[in-house]
């Protein structure tokens, strides 16, 4: 019989869930809320997990025993003691085979056949991990702002922010983001944004607000540019930092696997070029990628892997055809 997989991919924004066949024809699909425990719980997360599974069972006409394998890609996955929180929880839903992994590692094997390198991921939140043929794995990172992150969509809009801010008060060179940043809140004077958000007590602002920034770059910007730039020379030190920690892969070329909007979406040149100029310092041989399909189908190719299921071009041209959970 054609094994049925099921891939998982549950983050800070929705949970993503899909059930295929061994040659990789997607049968059914569910989305729900998001599944991230470390900030909404386990009891949220689970309940958000448990809905779009039933979904995309629904869809595909399937019920739990006939799935061959599970694979769970959840962020905040990231150390004993969240697998100590997770595996119980997880446990308690009824699949004979299943495995947890962290969704930096699902992202990796999206985009590197050999599941084996690097893999930056640059959106909400930050993280950097990597995996050798060993089957070794480490992470740098991922763990917020207090314990050295960057770099992440938040990050980013923050500084943006407080740029625009010194150079309206002439601390910093002049920039365009002076005349963006407050016309993205609807005013016409970063003074009248300002006074605003001072008199409402603002304290964040929008990951969405890296919009700005990388607008601002496209048009020269300098100040834009050296932001974009420090971002990717951070996410070049965590890569460094990765293939240094694995001890590092001989003679290979080290595949970097960037996941995540900023890097995704944005892909702004200044910041890639950063990122590797920042990797060439230590590491000659290397490459970029930039997965053409959803995170979610790095789960399923997880699952295909333990099940020893071939990955052929024609079940990955299929996995980049569905595209993501917007789809």
């Amino acid at each position: 019989m054609m094994p049925y997989l099921m891939g998982i991919d549950g983050g800070g924004s929705k949970t993503y869930t899909v059930v295929t066949d061994g040659q990789g024809n997607r049968l059914g699909q569910g989305i729900s809320g998001r599944s991230n425990h470390q900030n909404f719980g386990v009891e949220q997360a689970m309940a958000n997990i448990s809905e779009s599974i039933a979904m995309a069972l629904a869809e595909a006409q399937l019920v739990h025993d006939d799935i061959a394998f599970v694979q769970y890609g959840l962020a905040g996955a990231d150390r004993q003691k969240d697998f100590d929180v997770l595996l119980p929880a997880l446990g308690r839903l009824p699949f004979a085979s299943w495995d947890l992994v962290c969704d930096t590692m699902t992202g990796l094997r999206a985009g590197s056949p050999t599941n084996t390198g690097v893999v930056l991921v640059c959106g909400n939140g930050t993280n950097a991990a990597g995996r050798n043929r060993e089957g070794r794995t480490v992470q740098t990172g991922g763990l917020g702002p207090l314990y050295g992150d960057r770099t992440s969509g938040t990050d980013l809009a923050r500084e943006t922010f407080s740029s625009a801010v010194r150079s309206w008060e002439l601390r910093e060179r002049p920039s365009l983001l002076t005349d963006r940043v407050p016309r993205y809140f609807g005013f016409d004077t970063m003074e009248a944004l300002v006074n605003d958000f001072l008199d409402r007590d603002v304290r964040q602002v929008p990951g969405e607000l890296t919009i700005v920034l990388h607008q601002a770059a496209d048009e020269g910007d300098e100040l834009a540019i050296e932001l974009l730039r420090g971002s990717g020379k951070e996410l070049g030190i965590a890569a460094n930092s990765v293939i240094q920690r694995l001890g590092g892969f001989g003679s290979e070329t080290v595949p970097i696997v960037l996941v995540g909007s900023v890097v995704q979406e944005g892909r702004n040149p200044h910041l890639l070029q950063a990122l590797k100029e920042t990797i060439a310092e230590k590491h000659d041989a290397f490459e970029l990628v930039v997965p053409q399909l959803s995170p979610v189908y790095g789960s399923v190719l997880l699952a295909m892997d333990r099940l020893q299921l071939p990955v052929t071009d024609i079940i990955m041209n299929k996995f980049i055809a569905y595209g993501g959970y917007k789809s």
